[in-house]
């Protein structure tokens, strides 16, 4: 289609559902270059990489490019359900009174969890916190993957304590292994160990710790995960 077709551009600094993917920043720069050329808004969702779970306050941060919109929810209000917009100003202020809306919009209990998360993001220096966290995560994960009495993982990633990992039929590849991957869920769960899987081939598992979780019940987290991926084995 024609670029005067297309109002706006919609991506995921890190894809959430499809695998926990950090878009490369080339892709957001040459985006940005594109929308400016054109006229088109670029619209960052952020539903599920804002407020400092990456490491930055959001994701968009990494990478330098300003979108003109961000989506926001999930940890805005802590688990109360709200849900908002952020934009430039001539954005925000084109709709008439009254022209904006939505399910969750106006909460007075809502509106006032996601203020105080924002004071315990602050107080608590979540944004460093996330990447403490990260850096945990992701060395235990990569010496799991050098053991050979687990599962087979690969391809650790994510910014901050975004992180994720596959469950791959051989070690050192890429083959996705969906049902080993279900069998880590259910032996975590089994020991009161809750896992999320995601990604295209189901075989993508991403942790999602509280930032605010302290360091004892992060390491029991991960022996668990340890005692899953162990089990998992067949």
């Amino acid at each position: 289609m024609d670029a005067s077709e297309v109002a706006a551009i919609i991506i995921e600094p890190v894809q959430g559902e499809g695998g926990f993917l950090p878009a490369p920043q080339a892709l957001l720069i040459a985006l940005r270059t594109i929308c400016d050329r054109h006229g088109i808004l670029l619209i960052a969702d952020e539903i599920q990489t804002g407020f400092a779970r990456t490491g930055k306050m959001f994701g968009i941060e990494h990478s330098g490019v300003e979108p003109d919109l961000v989506t926001v929810a999930k940890a805005l209000a802590g688990g109360f359900p709200l849900s908002g917009v952020i934009g430039r100003a001539e954005l925000m202020d084109a709709a008439e009174p009254g022209g904006l809306g939505g399910t969750y919009a106006g909460s007075p209990i809502a509106c006032a969890a996601a203020l105080a998360v924002l004071d315990v993001i602050a107080d608590e220096k979540l944004v460093e916190r996330a990447n403490v966290i990260g850096s945990r995560l992701r060395s235990t994960l990569e010496s799991f993957a050098r053991s050979s009495h687990m599962v087979p993982i690969a391809a650790i990633r994510g910014p901050g304590a975004m992180v994720a990992f596959d469950v791959v039929r051989h070690r050192g590849s890429n083959q996705p292994d969906a049902e080993a991957a279900r069998r880590v869920v259910q032996a975590a769960i089994a020991s009161g160990l809750i896992l999320l899987t995601c990604g295209v081939h189901g075989n993508t598992i991403r942790l999602l710790n509280a930032l605010t979780i302290s360091d004892a019940l992060l390491d029991e987290g991960l022996s668990k995960l340890e005692q899953a991926l162990v089990s998992a084995t067949l």
